[in-house]
């Protein structure tokens, strides 16, 4: 019996391992009020299963969207790897779009800090890079905050993504991955867990056209885009904007989190005052018009110009270009009178 006890014990201990690494355990303990964190007994604390470490309130991003924030218990860790995955390959310009918005975030607590974001030579083929200038009109991030780091081969990527984790010099470090490779398996996974963990930065694992695996990641969000459905047309200083689009919008999944069921979220990113918003939906749409008389920003107008520009008058309709009646074809040059560079390009 002593024996049979022993190796319950033995697979249990296994199990509860096991769970805590693919994230399966949803374990939520309330401080004891006996033994308060803080000498403060009037501080709200929290205490969150990470392995056998506690994690408080100011340990967590917030996304800014009250559901998605209580879902994820206080939002992402700053201290740890997180997964943001892409389905498919077509989703990558989402999967983008929705890191550069959490960075956005981390460098409102951590500004002048740089982002290191590396990736390899496939990603950046198939996916691109970020424009340069939408980085501060959308996100407000400088161009010269945003470090790339192009690595040939996928392992190293890996060590690169593992010697910046540890460096507190980097508000955040964003690895793009694509597919399931080998080499990504749990022990690397684990290894750029360990150093933002060590270093207090979050890192960010981008999975394009990825199929959920068992990682050392506490959180995957699955990002997907959404349609972008203005709740009302845009204002100028003119008046309404008809035909406007709406924000940006994700559709974003939980698909893995400690402290998490699984969830479903549309988000919209405001790029004017830097945050996200739940979409609301047509049902609870009026309610959310009660909130803010403007929830979309007003448009200012082009070029410092006090009027709009005119409507575009009545069409012409011009002779063809080849017409010997039309004026470019008598006011154009003979062959002798043409440039050189115009002509065609021989060889020999």
């Amino acid at each position: 019996m002593a024996m049979t006890a022993v190796a319950r014990e033995t697979v249990f201990a296994l199990r509860r391992q096991i769970a805590k690494i693919e994230g399966t355990l949803p374990e939520r303990l309330a401080a004891p009020a006996a033994a308060p964190l803080h000498a403060d007994a009037n501080t709200d604390l929290t205490i969150v299963r990470r392995g056998i470490a506690a994690a408080l309130p100011d340990a967590f991003l917030p996304i800014g969207v009250e559901r998605l924030d209580a879902a994820l218990s206080g939002g992402l860790p700053k201290a740890a790897l997180s997964e943001i995955h892409g389905s498919e390959t077509r989703d990558a310009g989402a999967v983008a779009g929705f890191a550069l918005s959490l960075t956005s975030l981390i460098l409102k607590q951590t500004p002048g800090l740089p982002v290191l974001w590396i990736g390899t030579s496939e990603i950046f083929r198939e996916a691109g890079f970020p424009y340069a200038r939408g980085l501060h009109a959308s996100f407000g991030i400088k161009p010269e905050q945003l470090l790339f780091s192009e690595a040939p081969r996928l392992v190293d990527a890996l060590w690169v993504a593992e010697e910046a984790a540890r460096m507190t010099a980097l508000a955040a470090v964003i690895l793009e991955i694509r597919g399931n490779p080998q080499r990504l398996d749990l022990t690397a996974t684990r290894r750029l867990h360990a150093r933002a963990q060590a270093a207090g930065r979050p890192v960010f694992l981008l999975r394009q056209a990825a199929e959920p695996e068992p990682t050392a990641a506490p959180v995957r969000l699955i990002v997907a885009s959404a349609p972008a459905v203005p709740a009302v047309p845009r204002d100028t200083i003119a008046g309404p904007l008809a035909g406007s689009i709406g924000r940006p919008a994700f559709a974003l999944t939980i698909g893995k989190s400690r402290t998490a069921l699984p969830g479903q979220f549309t988000l919209e990113w405001n790029p004017d005052e830097r945050a996200f918003d739940e979409r609301w939906g047509d049902e609870k749409r009026s309610e959310g018009r009660d909130r803010t008389k403007n929830p979309v920003p007003v448009v200012s107008l082009s070029g410092g110009g006090k009027d709009p520009a005119p409507a575009s008058g009545a069409v012409l309709a011009f002779l063809a270009v080849g017409s010997p009646l039309s004026p470019a074809a008598r006011d154009q040059p003979s062959r002798p009178q043409r440039a050189a560079h115009l002509g065609p390009r021989r060889a020999g």
